[in-house]
């Protein structure tokens, strides 16, 4: 009889009755359940009903499909297709949860915790002690135990007593009692009639009691309308002064419905407001351009080496702040911003014995990608990392605080959120924003947490809100919708698409699992893509981006007042350059930079010369070079190198005496106990470069010296980070196989599943065992029935040890027997093999014409 009409009697037999392809979807959705690959279905079964594989499952269901699992773990067992859906959609026939139902049922069966034919549903034992009711572990649906459960400790003559008082026939044992009992309490009509006879008081304590939880407290002598409830087995004792509803007349009370609300459809996430699609790609546009400078200028605030690691590792609450005001954004934005550069791999620590912080090499390849890639390489690293910036500031399990780039960041259900958020906004009209609340009861509903409703403080709500934050800070998403280069950034077209629903878990059943209604469409988290899928993504949301992004100016606007504007973002040597010899004043749409002495001397300590800098400003400005910042740069140039300082402790030089007689005058000079030792030298007990602050702070304008006498050029120092990775994510659980790997491991489990339950001779006056442990035979027992099964072409069943130690079992059909060797076609690993003859450790004929 074929597996398609025989009902399975294990949860084994129910996976070998499944093809490949539903096999593969198990793996993929449960991927520890091939970690290692399982020897055989057996194992894996055995595995797949383990307490945290089980556990791990149950998390990943959506709303209704938890509440399926759970109506199934309070329903007889087994239990039909018929009494689990009236659980669910009660007396009257919910007609939406009749429709919801048939998918919910095949996703259990996909994830291997339900197992059955439809006149005999069960759910997984550790399934169902996880869901069921208990005293203890009160059961979601808030029901209580059956009448055989509550009466399991309870006298005969005491269930008697409850029989006769609720008018039925006495019996003569009490398992016929409970089920005459239980039997009242199942029927409808007859419940109805009990109930029309109790008094007011009673029904109301029923009604408190029906939603959950069960139990409640009596007296030692309790009230007349207790009294008849308890007398009539309608509340059951279960310990001192403690009575419990039993299931079945909570389930009457509740017209046959296992949950007060039972939730077959996904809430749908309403629109907020809406935007045209042209304005919602223009303003992620403009935070994308932001991101880039913002992220450009953190790492130039760290060029010469940024914030000491903290010891425990991590930035420390004053660097962030500090970092915090140099980017001019709060100390929570800030964090964002230093974790996406850490999540790309631009920055880390330097691993140097004073421990600091510093852009990596990487860095720098990444300035020279054209804007729209940069943009695309920051936002692809942070839709997979699973560090989590809004986390900052909190505290740990050991009440430690968290710091930025330190550890504990990690949240390996960050990605997964991510990606759902923006594919649910994928699925809102183009330019609509979503309503907070509508996408997080939607992601509620998809992953329900233990609590009846979501709650604010639960991760997942957290790192939603987290992710509509930090794409809008992106540039992934404009005004609160989502982009095109952040639906090209999914793998979604750029107009006019929905985020992509797996198919349906059940169309790969086979075909006495699926029944006649519409599957609803599943909800689950989205199949991690390959890495050159992930590329192509990025690539294509650069291209989309980047006729979005500003066109590089070569060009400023010089003003009277020592200013120049920039009207946009500047080509790199311009910007660069200018940087050194003016301070930013203003930043937004345009950027305001200032000349000043200190910024102009500058310019020159870096090597520059007062004609170099006046054509550089002649050649990029739009307007003419105002006089007054011609003068200043003049002056600044006349003056500088006029005094020189080296190393005596330190010397000043200058051949103006004029010069040096005034700043031996001058008060301020004292603390470097300058002291005159030719007309055009003085020295100081002061090292050169205070020197050099202290006289520039006077109003001097002194130049560095080396020792041969020359001028010392000054620019900045730029400090990398040795080569550096970008941090890999942490994965929730094992990685999910890939298409190779469960090719792979779908065919030794059933080449292992075929040596196992392959039917085997049986001779014990041998010693050969049949069906169980591995065939032990001596060495010349083994050679003989190898090289008969090769004159016959049979296949044999064989123990082997490997050379780790561990010992396996296989249908082998030897080819060749010579040298100690055995050559054969192994049907567990579905390819030739050469196996030594020692380490096998018996031969057995197998039953019939097996292979």
């Amino acid at each position: 009889m074929s597996p398609e009409t025989t009902a399975p009697r294990s949860l084994a037999e129910a996976l070998r009755a499944r093809d490949d392809a539903s096999l593969s979807a198990l793996l993929r959705s449960r991927p520890d359940l091939i970690t290692p690959v399982p020897t055989d279905l057996t194992q894996l079964a055995t595995r797949a009903g383990t307490r945290a594989s089980a556990v791990r499952a149950l998390e990943r269901l959506d709303r209704f499909t938890l509440q399926t699992a759970e109506a199934l773990a309070v329903a007889r067992e087994p239990a039909t297709y018929d009494e689990l859906l009236g659980l669910l959609a009660g007396d009257d026939g919910d007609p939406a949860v009749t429709a919801a139902f048939p998918h919910a049922l095949a996703t259990l069966r996909e994830q291997a915790l339900l197992w059955g034919a439809d006149d005999r549903l069960r759910l997984v034992r550790t399934a169902r002690e996880l869901l069921a009711p208990s005293p203890q572990h009160p059961s979601p649906t808030g029901l209580g135990p059956t009448v055989g459960e509550a009466t399991a400790g309870m006298s005969p003559g005491r269930i008697q007593e409850i029989v006769a008082v609720a008018g039925l026939t006495s019996t003569h044992d009490s398992v016929s009692a409970v089920a005459s009992l239980s039997a009242l309490f199942s029927d409808r009509d007859r419940m109805s009639a009990l109930l029309d006879e109790a008094p007011a008081e009673a029904v109301e304590v029923l009604s408190r009691l029906v939603w959950g939880p069960p139990y409640g407290q009596v007296t030692a002598e309790p009230a007349s309308h207790l009294r008849w409830l308890i007398g009539r087995g309608l509340l059951l004792p279960t310990a001192p002064g403690t009575v419990v509803l039993p299931r079945e007349v909570a389930l009457h009370l509740r017209a046959g419905r296992a949950h007060r609300v039972t939730e077959p459809l996904a809430p749908a996430v309403e629109p907020a407001t809406a935007h045209s699609p042209q304005a919602v790609d223009s303003t992620a546009a403009g935070q994308a351009y932001t991101t880039l400078a913002t992220v450009e200028e953190l790492l130039k605030d760290w060029h010469e080496g940024g914030p000491a690691v903290l010891r425990a590792g991590g930035l420390s609450v004053r660097d962030l702040k500090r970092t915090a005001v140099a980017l001019d954004v709060s100390e929570p934005i800030a964090a964002f911003w230093v974790e996406l550069a850490y999540a790309a791999g631009l920055v880390a620590s330097d691993g140097e014995a004073d421990e600091r912080f510093a852009a990596t090499p990487a860095y720098d390849t990444w300035l020279e990608l054209p804007a729209a890639e940069r943009w695309a390489r920051l936002a692809s690293a942070w839709l997979a990392a699973t560090r989590t910036a809004g986390l900052v500031g909190g505290r740990d399990a050991k009440d430690r605080t968290l710091s930025a780039l330190g550890p504990g960041l990690d949240r390996s259900a960050a990605p997964e959120v991510r990606h759902r958020v923006l594919a649910l906004l994928a699925q809102l009209p183009e330019g609509a924003s979503p309503d907070t609340d509508s996408l997080l009861a939607r992601l509620y509903w998809e992953r329900p947490s233990r609590g009846l409703r979501p709650s604010p403080d639960d991760l997942r709500a957290r790192l939603a809100r987290w992710t509509l934050s930090e794409s809008e800070l992106l540039g992934v998403t404009g005004r609160g919708a989502l982009s095109a280069q952040g639906r090209a950034l999914l793998g979604l077209p750029a107009t006019g698409a929905k985020a992509p629903e797996p198919s349906g878990p059940g169309d790969k059943l086979p075909a006495h699992h699926r029944r006649r209604h519409p599957a609803a469409p599943p909800v689950s988290a989205p199949v991690p893509r390959s890495p050159a899928e992930q590329a192509a993504a990025a690539a294509r949301a650069a291209r989309l981006l980047a006729p979005l992004l500003p066109e590089p100016l070569d060009h400023i606007l010089l003003q009277a007042d020592l200013t120049a504007v920039a009207p946009g973002p500047l080509e790199r040597p311009l910007a660069d350059t200018l940087g050194v010899l003016a301070d930013v004043e203003s930043k937004g749409g345009a950027t305001v930079y200032r000349f000043t002495p200190a910024s102009v001397r500058r310019a020159l300590d870096a090597g520059r010369s007062a004609s170099d800098l006046h054509a550089f400003l002649a050649a990029h400005s739009r307007t003419p070079v105002p006089q007054p910042l011609a003068y200043l740069i003049d002056d600044m140039a006349r003056r500088h190198g006029h005094l020189r300082i080296g190393a005596a402790s330190a010397y000043v030089r200058c051949d103006d005496e004029a010069v040096l007689n005034e700043i031996l005058a001058d008060k301020r000079s004292q603390e470097f106990r300058l002291r005159r030792i030719a007309p055009t030298v003085l020295v100081a007990r002061s090292d050169p470069a205070g020197l050099l602050t202290g006289l520039r702070a006077m109003g001097f304008a002194p130049a560095a010296e080396s020792a041969e006498g020359d001028v010392l050029i000054s620019r900045a120092h730029a400090h990398r980070t040795p080569p550096r990775t970008a941090p890999e994510p942490v994965p929730d659980g094992p990685p999910v196989p890939d298409a190779t790997l469960l090719g792979a491991a779908i065919r030794a489990i059933r080449a292992g599943d075929l040596a196992s339950t392959a039917p085997r001779k049986d001779d014990s006056a041998t010693g050969r065992p049949g069906n169980g442990a591995l065939p032990r035979t001596s060495s010349a027992e083994t050679l003989a029935t190898m090289q008969a099964a090769v004159m016959t072409g049979e296949a044999v069943w064989i123990g082997y040890v490997n050379a780790e130690g561990a010992a396996s079992q296989r249908v082998i059909a030897p080819i060749r027997v010579e040298g100690g060797f055995v050559t054969a076609y192994d049907h567990t690993a579905d390819e030739v093999r050469t196996y030594p003859l020692h380490r096998v450790t018996g031969v057995a004929e197998l039953a019939g014409d097996q292979p």
